[in-house]
């Protein structure tokens, strides 16, 4: 019976206040508040997704930064190593064409194995992107891949022309490793 009595309280107060007592009510200052935190949270959701975004940028530039940090790595990293080998080249192509200049037959295995070693060389700077830059007598100078060792009047040139080669240029990938050094024209123009 009492469970009855239950029923029947719920249903009369129910029946008395079919839209809830004034405790439910809300005043219009609470209403004007409540109206001020959903702004307030709008806002904040804002500022979050923006934060989201700019982190999102950051974590994508970050990649991109540290894959071509990487390509930068395994294409130049061995610059120094490279730089140290150019004089082994330099030496070993005097001594070829000092054997060729002499003219004399001198020991033709020692010769042949001084080529295969500038071979092997060339070979190996090959593979690891080093390229010589060969400059020519009679070819302009340019200042991006030639270093200028001297400069001298020769009748039969223009200023600016390459007039002697030195020693040969190389470049690691696109950088220049080591500009070609030549002597350069000065003969004024006529």
């Amino acid at each position: 019976m009492a469970e009855n009595d239950n029923e029947n309280q719920f249903l009369d107060d129910i029946m008395a206040d079919p839209l809830g007592g004034p405790e439910d009510e809300m005043t219009l200052d609470e209403m004007a508040e409540e109206d001020d935190n959903i702004v307030a949270l709008k806002s904040e959701i804002s500022e979050l997704k923006d934060a989201y975004m700019r982190a999102l940028a950051d974590v994508e530039n970050s990649r991109k930064r540290s894959d071509r940090d990487r390509r930068e790595a395994e294409n130049y990293g061995g610059s120094r190593l490279a730089r140290d080998l150019l004089p082994v080249y330099d030496n070993l192509e005097r001594a070829l064409q000092m054997a060729k200049e002499d003219g004399k037959e001198g020991d033709k295995a020692l010769l042949e194995g001084v080529e295969l070693t500038m071979r092997a060389l060339i070979g190996v700077f090959k593979k690891h992107g080093i390229d010589p830059i060969v400059a020519e007598v009679g070819e302009k100078f340019d200042a991006h891949i030639h270093e200028a060792m001297f400069e001298a009047p020769l009748p039969g040139t223009q200023a600016g022309d390459i007039i002697q080669v030195a020693s040969t240029g190389f470049m690691l990938h696109d950088r220049l490793l080591r500009p070609a050094q030549v002597g350069v024209s000065s003969t004024p123009k006529s």
